[in-house]
């Protein structure tokens, strides 16, 4: 992962785990690394990595059992609202960056559209390579 100066160093690793559940790579209920093997893995500082996992819990995403690890919540209405969350605030910048440079409602949406679907064709395997 590449880091972004503007941003906070523990609220980008937090985004990028919270894509990490919404999209499945960290299923409900998945034992998380240790604090010191998700500061070596981000390589950031191990207190960063602590704050993370504090930060998390506070919002409801993860759950400590105290001598055996943090897990990731298990609660279904917690990770849709999580999903809604942050597709609803990329959509938001979208808009008004879109809104700013001219872009009426439809020309957002066919823009979409459009976007959407050359993202589907090329995440696409090769017509010759089988899918695994």
């Amino acid at each position: 992962m590449e880091f972004r100066s503007s941003i906070p160093l523990y609220v980008q690793v937090i985004t990028d785990m919270k894509k990490k559940i919404i999209n499945g790579h960290l299923p409900p209920g998945t034992k998380l690394p240790s604090t010191r093997e998700l500061a070596q893995s981000y390589q950031i500082n191990p207190n960063t990595a602590q704050r993370i996992y504090n930060e998390m819990e506070t919002q409801g995403l993860t759950f400590t059992r105290r001598g055996i690890g943090t897990f990731v919540t298990e609660e279904a209405a917690r990770l849709e609202s999580l999903k809604s969350e942050m597709a609803g605030l990329l959509l938001r910048d979208l808009v008004r960056e879109l809104k700013d440079i001219g872009f009426t409602k439809q020309e957002l949406l066919d823009a979409v559209a459009l976007s959407y679907e050359a993202e589907m064709i090329s995440s696409r395997p090769p017509e010759n390579q089988k899918q695994l």
